[in-house]
């Protein structure tokens, strides 16, 4: 099988290709723009492979889509191409909704003439996976409950919006063009190759250097995470062997306050770098958990998110590997032996500082 792939050079679609190359017989067509956060490094292990090809693509330029699809012919499409960081469409909304909408939009209406056009072996085959996220149903109230893929969207954010619409766009064109779609909405990932500008990375490299680690509010937001191979192998799972006109809700079952995530790391950090050796000149610090700093909540921040992943588990018998300890033990160890990475991926566009403090008054 050939699998068109966007957003193949990000944190997630990148482990989504390392996962095939390494463990199936699938060729592999990476298609994506390399805005910021895409990086090619994470693909250095399979980038000789001749499974693999990688074409500089944005996904708004349908005559450039067009194109890759006459030349891959691919068998199915893993829609990961997104803006995805909330604080960013805080600041500017707009580049959200023209990838995230407008793209999903030409991608759809790309492979939907490419579709059609198929033999009826082929096009009876043919999938259309969209990956998206449980922003998307906005906020759980209380500490009970979880989202199921019936939960009714309620999206907060710009990004979340975006999100939200492009899942209806998918929809739409299952339900009014008969192209066979499935779709994913995932609870928030973690792991290597993670671009610095989330909390995980962000919080480990910041606390290397000694800066401040910066939490929102009380550190009380409540997120499931979800380690990213686990999940690329959930993705492959859908893509095979989903049902077409179905979503599946893919979810880590760790759910932990954000100020949780930021102690777990100060202690795997204090243990593998403690803070007399790694700061000789800095008597005031005790321990990385030293560097926690609170500051004020971004606008509309929802609580708490978990995901009920019951259905993915039933159907296609796909469950996480990783526990939360297991998982951010290993995040934490690929970063200290990987910062080069990190030092190439910050290009002078971002430098760790703060976005999406705009006020909503």
């Amino acid at each position: 099988m050939k699998l068109l792939i966007t957003g193949g050079a990000g944190f997630i679609g990148s482990a989504v290709i390392r996962h095939i190359i390494r463990n199936t017989a699938d060729s592999v067509v990476n298609v994506d723009k390399l805005t910021y956060a895409g990086n090619l490094e994470s693909l250095a292990e399979v980038a000789d492979s001749n499974r693999y090809a990688f074409k500089q693509v944005d996904i708004c330029d349908r005559a450039d889509v067009e194109r890759i699809f006459r030349e891959h012919q691919p068998d199915a499409v893993m829609h990961l191409a997104a803006e995805s960081h909330v604080d960013r469409s805080i600041d500017g909304p707009a580049e959200f909704i023209q990838t995230n909408i407008v793209g999903t939009y030409t991608l759809l209406e790309v492979a939907r003439a490419y579709w059609s056009g198929l033999d009826a072996e082929r096009r009876d085959a043919f999938r259309f996976h969209h990956i998206s996220t449980d922003e998307v149903y906005g906020d759980l109230e209380g500490p009970e409950g979880l989202f199921t893929e019936a939960t009714v969207y309620a999206p907060s954010s710009p990004y979340s919006a975006s999100k939200a619409s492009s899942d209806h766009l998918v929809r739409a064109w299952q339900r009014t063009y008969g192209l066979p779609t499935l779709i994913t909405n995932c609870s928030n990932n973690y792991g290597p190759y993670h671009f610095p500008e989330k909390l995980i990375p962000l919080m480990i490299l910041n606390a290397l250097e000694g800066k401040a680690l910066p939490v929102y509010g009380k550190g009380e937001q409540i997120r499931d995470w979800l380690y990213v191979e686990d999940h690329a192998r959930a993705l492959y799972k859908v893509v095979t062997e989903g049902r077409v006109g179905e979503t599946y809700n893919i979810g880590g079952h760790n759910e932990k306050q954000n100020i949780e995530v930021v102690r777990t790391i100060c202690a795997l950090l204090d243990e593998m770098v403690p803070v007399g050796a790694h700061f000789s000149g800095r008597s005031e610090l005790s321990s990385y958990r030293d560097l926690i700093t609170y500051v004020a909540d971004r606008p509309g921040h929802d609580l708490r998110y978990a995901i009920d992943a019951g259905k993915i588990e039933r159907e296609l018998g796909w469950r996480p590997e990783e526990t939360f300890e297991s998982g951010i033990r290993k995040t934490v160890k690929w970063y200290l032996d990987n910062q080069a990475w990190c030092r190439r991926v910050q290009d002078g566009s971002y430098q760790r500082e703060r976005l999406g403090t705009t006020t909503n008054v």
